[in-house]
């Protein structure tokens, strides 16, 4: 064999170059390791406390979040409303079953809400018998849910419908698989002629004989005549506290322990049109009397059961504190000038009185008749969502913020301005900011705020994700990036009073946006890697934050805090550290403890690490544990310790405290 040709090796060493830093980019190596020395001083004269409200979560009606999601109704276009006002109109999801020679269906105008005004309109032509006898099993409608219903063996639905016909009714209600052949539960509703001459509600429990994660709700007849429907619901009789949530979707909302929730949007609130915007008024009271709207922004209709009251509950439910975003007379077309501004900010200050009143009052009493007549909590609002440059917007804004005020001097009031625009005449409480970059980026932004002047209103990061290729559908580099950016947000929580990640839900089979914290269909959920990086922020509010430091040469790729916390389960106080490890090299870390007036305790610290084989390692339905936490026990802990850091890592190292610790965290 002769030598290469000068081209060739050069052609060779370019493709040897290309494959190591592609290893790089897609696998989590082993380089050299190095050591590294991190010093906490955890006196508590030291300390600072991090905002009670620290970190929280993020709603927006986004990717069937909360219609097909979150709301646990399992009735896609419940009311027949979705096909707008116009009859005959559209009943997508809603089906025959049957055919043009045995049934007509179509919408009218004769439903007793005025609000929604539209219902069902059934006409059967086939009879139960003789020449003209009806299909077997009868004709009818049926509808899918969101992308199928999850039916489970034993479990108990609550079906509720309005009917009225001039004629004897006999119609089936059951719960049947997507091809109508697997009979899960069976309901039938019998009158006579003069029972359904006016509308009439009827509800009753559907008690399901088997399992079906694509299954449907159908109503069948085989008795000629005209029936009309409406606001045909089916609920799972076991949601969330018992308040209409996914149990399975709120449970993990909940293992987050969020201090506040902000919703319901985002471009929801605004709409692409202001007759398509948020309006809460139109989302309270009973929900066959909520007319439901069209989501423009994500293109989808949702009925509104999950509306203002709701979100309100959710968040008394969690925990959190609730986080209102108003629509300020603002769409993302559209601009209300300030001479007209003064009903939208009514509105909003009807709104308050609806979460806040008394209820004696005209709102508050709306509230008690829905079966909650203690005031909600409500002490934050948003005045709109990142609409500084609008052209109407600081002057309407004032407006906004001096009713708010005049009523209500506890509110704490959200700009979408940033710091240099808030002055004595454009006020704020605080100021809202969203961050959307690479994940090199999103990591160099954990010094974001280190230079940021002390004083003034505090910032509330209320969107941030990683975006672009790097961010997948979630992936490991991201949830490391947006770790690091949220231990800066930590570490300068005297200027960062909270922060949420967005968008928190989407179901996977409507993916108007990529990443997202929690994946979900109709039976099955996981939590993308960033939704478990929210485990290692779960305990830091409240917390008293400790000086930390770390030092290693010629390597800038770790970012690190230290707090101490109170575990209210055990009643342990634990000094939290967490380290990213955003390179490619291991690291021997050098843990040095100062200032304690307690001693480590030998045993019963935990060791917890975040990371995969490859950096963009995603779960999914078919591997969901892929990128989640592993915790160990720490065998060695003490005031010096020395522990390993992996490549491309989140690591939080909870030190058990003597517990008379406890009394020093008050700061």
């Amino acid at each position: 064999m002769g030598l290469p040709r000068a081209s060739s090796v050069c052609w060779l060493f370019h493709v040897l170059v290309f494959v190591c830093a592609l290893s790089q980019i897609l696998y989590v190596g082993s380089v050299v390791a190095q050591t590294a020395q991190l010093s906490v001083d955890a006196s508590p004269q030291n300390a600072q406390v991090i905002p009670g409200n620290m970190f929280g979560i993020f709603f927006e009606e986004i990717n069937h979040a909360g219609a097909g999601g979150l709301w646990a109704e399992l009735v896609s276009n419940r009311g027949f409303e979705a096909g707008g006002s116009n009859t005959p109109s559209n009943i997508d999801p809603w089906l025959i079953i049957g055919d043009e020679s045995n049934i007509i269906v179509a919408t009218d105008r004769s439903s007793c809400f005025s609000g929604n005004p539209i219902a069902l309109r059934m006409e059967v032509l086939c009879e139960a018998s003789g020449t003209n006898a009806c299909p077997s099993g009868g004709v009818g409608i049926y509808n899918p849910g969101y992308w199928g219903m999850n039916i489970e063996r034993t479990k108990v639905y609550r079906a509720t419908m309005y009917i009225k016909s001039s004629e004897s009714v006999e119609v089936t209600v059951s719960l049947t698989s997507s091809d109508g052949l697997q009979n899960l539960a069976s309901h039938i509703i019998t009158g006579d002629k003069e029972d359904f001459v006016e509308w009439t509600k009827v509800e009753f429990d559907l008690e399901s004989n088997g399992r079906n994660t694509n299954s449907r709700l159908q109503l069948t007849t085989t008795r000629s005549g005209i029936i009309w429907f409406d606001q045909v619901s089916l609920m799972p009789s076991d949601t969330y506290m018992g308040h209409g949530f996914r149990k399975d979707l709120a449970s993990m909302l909940a293992n987050l322990k969020p201090r506040f929730l902000k919703f319901p949007g985002g471009n929801y609130v605004m709409g692409n049109y202001l007759t398509n915007a948020f309006r809460w008024s139109e989302t309270i009271g009973p929900w066959e009397e909520r007319p439901g709207h069209f989501n423009d922004a994500w293109a989808y209709w949702t009925d509104d059961g999950l509306g203002f009251f709701e979100f309100l509950q959710l968040a008394e439910d969690l925990g959190a504190c609730p986080v209102w975003v108003v629509n300020d007379g603002a769409s993302l077309n559209e601009e209300v000038p300030s001479a007209t501004i003064a009903a939208f900010v009514k509105d909003v200050v009807n709104g308050i009185e609806f979460a806040r009143g008394d209820s004696q009052t005209v709102w508050g009493s709306v509230r008690a008749a829905m079966g909650h007549p203690e005031p909600f909590p409500l002490y934050y609002v948003s005045i709109g969502n990142q609409e500084c440059s609008k052209y109407y917007y600081k002057d309407n804004y004032v407006k906004f913020y001096s009713a708010i005020k005049a009523s209500y001097p506890d509110i704490k009031i959200i700009s979408s301005c940033d710091k240099s625009a808030i002055s004595p005449v454009n006020p704020a409480d605080l100021y809202d900011l969203h961050v959307y970059t690479s994940s090199g980026d999103m990591f160099s932004k954990s010094r974001m705020f280190d230079s940021a002047a002390r004083s003034g209103p505090k910032a509330i990061v209320s969107e941030y994700a990683v975006t672009g290729n790097d961010a997948g559908r979630g992936t490991l580099i991201a949830a490391l990036a947006e770790a690091a950016f949220l231990i800066g947000l930590e570490r300068n929580s005297d200027v960062v009073e909270m922060a949420s990640c967005a968008p928190l839900f989407v179901n996977d089979n409507d993916r108007r946006w990529n990443p997202d914290a929690i994946v979900f269909n109709s039976w099955q959920h996981y939590g993308c890697p960033n939704y478990w990086m929210l485990h290692f922020f779960k305990d830091s509010s409240g917390a008293a934050l400790h000086p930390s430091s770390i030092q290693l040469s010629n390597y800038d790729q770790l970012v690190t805090s230290a707090i101490t916390w109170n575990n209210s389960q055990d009643g342990n106080t634990y000094l939290k550290i967490k380290v990213v490890n955003f390179g490619n090299k291991a690291v021997n870390l050098n843990i040095s403890v100062t200032g304690l007036e307690t001693d480590i305790q030998t045993f019963g610290s935990i060791k917890t690490v975040l990371t995969s084989d490859r950096l963009r390692d995603e779960n999914s339905f078919q591997q969901p544990d892929k990128v989640v936490p592993a915790a160990s026990p720490i065998t060695n802990a003490g005031e010096q310790t020395g522990v390993v850091l992996d490549s491309y890592s989140l690591t939080s190292f909870d030190l058990l405290l003597s517990s008379s610790h406890a009394m020093h965290l008050s700061v």
